[in-house]
């Protein structure tokens, strides 16, 4: 899974301004301005692109026209995950995966399982995927916590790879770092986070800022996985003010902000999210 390594895009889905619905000419567009810029990979249908609002006709639609148009320039990994086991693994057998890489899943939300009942959960998917699975840990959204020996446990299942790490929690970080298989991939989750993680053994990172700054922040990754960490600081510092306002009024309004000031797609977002705020627009279009 060598080509996991480096940056991967958790993609945006663009909507269409007046009717909020998916865009398909935006989309074609972003995904060669992402690849143009760089990237090594893109994540399709992850949390990132609005996937609880998305119907399942159009997460396969989205899929088809990002493999279609993507043509084999990039891998490709898709998000699938829920909070109902059953419901997870029946979808992962029925969804038509030709030219994806492995899947992304994220923790179980709202539940709140035990350390147990994570591990049942993920094992479960794993056994009946057909593709290896990448474990999505991130609290702030999820209530529930990977911790680092839950991992390590699952990290020893055939069929899961690796990890997408957005506890925000250096040490736990380390921790799987420390004593994980040595082809077990830790990825950053969270921005700002990518250059320390790779310091200790981290592969790369699933991005939100690289889908409005593609070129910079790969080429941040890439210094870093080089070990030039003067330079990857100096990229990274460079995202120091911006990266707050991303979230500001939630994950993907801020970068859909960015997008939209850069003529790629509108800043639309689907209910419960709204657009950005006029005062949140103005503050990217300066950082910008």
């Amino acid at each position: 899974m060598d080509k996991l390594h480096g940056t991967g895009v958790a993609l945006v889905t663009p909507f269409t301004s007046d009717t909020h619905a998916v865009d398909y000419p935006a989309l074609r567009r972003l995904l060669d301005f992402v690849i143009d810029g760089g990237v090594e990979y893109l994540v399709i249908n992850g949390t990132t692109a609005e996937s609880p609002t998305i119907s399942a006709d159009e997460k396969a639609e989205i899929l088809r026209v990002a493999r279609e148009h993507t043509a084999g320039r990039v891998p490709l990994v898709y998000g699938i995950g829920g909070n109902d086991t059953a419901a997870t693994e029946a979808l992962l057998r029925s969804t038509d995966l030709t030219g994806v890489s492995a899947i992304l899943s994220a923790s179980p939300y709202y539940n709140k399982p035990s350390q147990r009942g994570i591990i049942a959960h993920y094992e479960r998917l794993a056994d009946a995927s057909p593709l290896p699975i990448i474990l999505y840990n991130v609290p702030g959204r999820t209530a529930s916590n990977l911790t680092a020996a839950t991992t390590l446990h699952l990290a020893q299942h055939p069929n899961i790879i690796g990890i997408k790490e957005a506890s925000g929690n250096l040490e736990q970080c380390i921790a799987i770092a420390a004593t994980k298989p040595a082809d077990f991939l830790l990825i950053s989750g969270d921005d700002m986070m990518t250059t320390s993680l790779i310091s200790f053994g981290a592969v790369g990172i699933i991005s939100v800022l690289a889908n409005a700054f593609p070129r910079r922040f790969s080429d941040m990754t890439r210094a870093a996985l080089a070990g030039d960490f003067p330079k990857a600081s100096q990229l990274l510092f460079g995202f120091t003010d911006l990266n707050p306002l991303m979230y500001e009024e939630s994950n993907p309004v801020g970068v859909k902000a960015a997008l939209a000031a850069q003529g790629l797609c509108s800043g639309a977002v689907r209910l419960p999210l709204l657009e950005a705020s006029k005062g949140l627009l103005e503050r990217v279009k300066q950082l910008m």
